[in-house]
């Protein structure tokens, strides 16, 4: 493998930081990086948030139900109509992204800038954990960071110096994801093979011993992400998203 296959396949999530800051000089590079992202029509419909202020990280912290509260950087990375549609009126033109087809493309351009900033900021010496309750709370966290219309919390970054030199997760294999020409379904025995690396691994095994489940996959439907939660959570995603103007018909 080369540099960049080795840096990518090494990847482990950090979840304990030392208390080194990220100087701005970092930020602005790693930021920098990010901004290279393929996007949409070039329009870069995203914004990057840096919390690094105690106080208000701490608070954002608790809106993510404490994770990470070590980490001296909290990036929440947004879709962000907001810019291009204030562009659009300085210049007399109209402001046709309050939909929900541009919050989707504020999604894919926040996700393509999130990765090329991660990659960079591991090759800085960070570490990073993505945090993926951020649509949880998406109208507490817009509220918080003071988010206008046209501005939704899609992606959230812990960043920092690593304190610990984490264990990598399972992943499935190559074969269990690329599909060459076209889509095929898997049959059950390909299910059971695919999913084999992960149901064998050692802190899955433990979690299934601990909680007294069946399966690994009862964890999933039954404790972590059960369906009412999942409704719920949607539903209030979507009120939030039509207040934060991009539910416009």
């Amino acid at each position: 493998m080369n540099a960049i296959e080795t840096l990518l396949c090494g990847h482990a999530s950090v979840r304990r930081f030392t208390d080194k800051p990220v100087s701005d000089e970092v930020l602005h590079r790693i930021t920098e990086c990010g901004s290279r992202a393929s996007n949409t029509g070039n329009m870069q419909v995203y914004s990057l948030v840096a919390t690094c202020e105690p106080e208000r990280r701490q608070a954002l912290s608790v809106l993510h139900y404490g994770q990470c509260a070590s980490a001296p950087v909290l990036l929440t990375v947004c879709a962000d109509v907001n810019r291009y549609h204030h562009w659009c009126r300085q210049r007399g033109c109209g402001q046709p992204y309050d939909n929900f087809l541009w919050f989707l493309s504020g999604v894919i351009d926040a996700s393509l800038f999130a990765q090329n900033l991660c990659v960079a900021a591991e090759s800085e010496g960070l570490g990073f954990c993505h945090l993926g309750t951020v649509l949880y709370n998406a109208a507490a966290i817009a509220d918080l960071l003071r988010l206008p219309q046209g501005v939704a919390p899609v992606i959230t970054l812990a960043l920092g110096y690593p304190a610990e030199e984490p264990r990598l997760s399972e992943r499935l294999p190559v074969e269990g994801i690329l599909h060459r020409e076209t889509y095929c379904d898997y049959s059950d025995e390909e299910i059971d093979r695919i999913h084999q690396v992960r149901e064998e691994f050692p802190f899955n095994q433990e979690m299934v011993r601990q909680n007294g489940t069946r399966n690994l996959a009862e964890i999933f439907t039954n404790i972590r992400y059960p369906k009412q939660a999942n409704t719920d959570i949607s539903r209030a995603l979507l009120a939030y998203l039509a207040a934060a103007g991009f539910m416009n018909q």
